[in-house]
């Protein structure tokens, strides 16, 4: 409401109940809006009262919950590192078994390979 709207209520009530029960009016009003506001209060002070044991269990079982699912990536993160660990050594071992294998078969091949240059090695100076 701006102001013209509530000067023209004022003079409206003015008209109709006259200057001496204005007081009385707006006393009324007053008390009624107190009261209002007062059962108001005490109705929101009851709603938290109420509902503080529920918040309570709400707020338990949340963190419960928080810490069951940090514990359960814990656990899963812990045997993740593991199985990583596990296949990087296994990875390791079969690199290193190639690796000798490769080195056996290269040291062979030039073993073979030395032997035969050197049955056709020729002297020459004759």
């Amino acid at each position: 409401m701006s102001g013209p709207e509530i000067f023209v209520i004022i003079i409206v009530a003015l008209l109709l109940f006259g200057a001496d029960k204005l007081p009385g009016i707006a006393k009324g009003l007053a008390k009624g809006m107190r009261d209002f506001k007062k059962a108001t209060d005490d109705i929101k002070r009851e709603f938290e009262t109420s509902t503080e044991e529920i918040r309570k269990d709400l707020n338990d079982v949340t963190e419960s919950i928080k810490h069951d699912v940090t514990d359960m990536s814990e656990n899963i993160q812990k045997d993740a590192n593991e199985v990583a660990d596990n296949l990087q050594k296994d990875i390791n071992e079969v690199s290193d078994t190639i690796q000798k294998d490769v080195n056996e078969v290269s040291d062979s091949i030039k073993k073979d390979v030395n032997e035969t240059t050197s049955d056709y090695n020729y002297d020459y100076t004759d």
